[in-house]
């Protein structure tokens, strides 16, 4: 039970949603195991609940189980993996084609998560100068969809390396929609013990201590002494 007074969880519950946060991973490898409806229909209950701008609720949730809409899908990502392959030359070209970026035929399901620019009119409470925030608050959903999967023991891979408008043109998305995040649902082969990126090589994870500002950006305050817990060493990231 919460604490009627702090609304602090208790330990245990405490240490779930730390645990959630820093042992999600983008996933790409999956087995070929249905996910039950009653687990489908929690996770998307998770981001239902995410917290958006004024209320707006701007997402929606496309379900996708046919191979034969996730090949149109997995030839968009190969146009769109091929173009971002040239950006880079020798080693790390080399490291890039042997990351597996996309598992979109082998898991389970696919989601492509939407925000309807729309909803809520043409003045949605605290939207004014700031509109983006509803692609803002559609992120918000996508995160405790993410969560959420990963205390279910459900992989989540996000892939972001494909066509906007092909995307809306295969889904049958409007005009007015944008497609926020394609994303690969199933229960994953393994969790990695740190994020595929950084096992890979690829990158770092950046220092705590050099993204935490006093007052003002870049603003140098008194050293900060916070110390992150171990389960995060190994944990938080893609």
């Amino acid at each position: 039970m919460l604490d009627s007074l702090s609304g602090r969880f208790p330990a245990p519950l405490r240490q779930g949603v730390y645990e959630a946060i820093f042992r999600r991973r983008d996933v790409r490898l999956f087995r070929p195991d249905p996910i039950p409806d009653k687990t489908l229909a929690r996770l998307l209950t998770a981001a239902h609940h995410a917290g958006s701008v004024g209320f707006m609720q701007p997402w929606d949730f496309i379900l996708i189980r046919k191979k034969a809409v996730r090949r149109r899908v997995k030839e968009s990502f190969e146009l769109a993996n091929a173009r971002a392959a040239l950006h880079y030359t020798g080693k790390r070209r080399r490291l890039y084609a042997s990351l597996k970026l996309e598992g979109i035929l082998e898991s389970p399901l696919n989601l492509c998560v939407t925000c309807d620019r729309s909803r809520g009119g043409p003045h949605v409470l605290g939207r004014d100068t700031i509109p983006e925030t509803d692609l803002y608050s559609t992120c918000c959903a996508i995160q405790n969809l993410w969560l959420a999967a990963r205390s279910e023991g459900i992989g989540v891979g996000w892939i972001s390396i494909v066509d906007p408008a092909r995307l809306k043109k295969i889904l049958g998305v409007p005009s007015r929609v944008v497609p926020v995040a394609y994303l690969c649902i199933g229960y994953p082969k393994a969790f990695g013990t740190r994020p595929m990126l950084e096992e890979a090589g690829w990158r770092k994870r950046i220092p705590l201590s050099r993204i935490v500002f006093h007052e003002r950006w870049k603003g140098r305050g008194r050293r900060h002494s916070l110390s992150l817990p171990v389960a995060s060493v190994s944990g938080a990231g893609a």
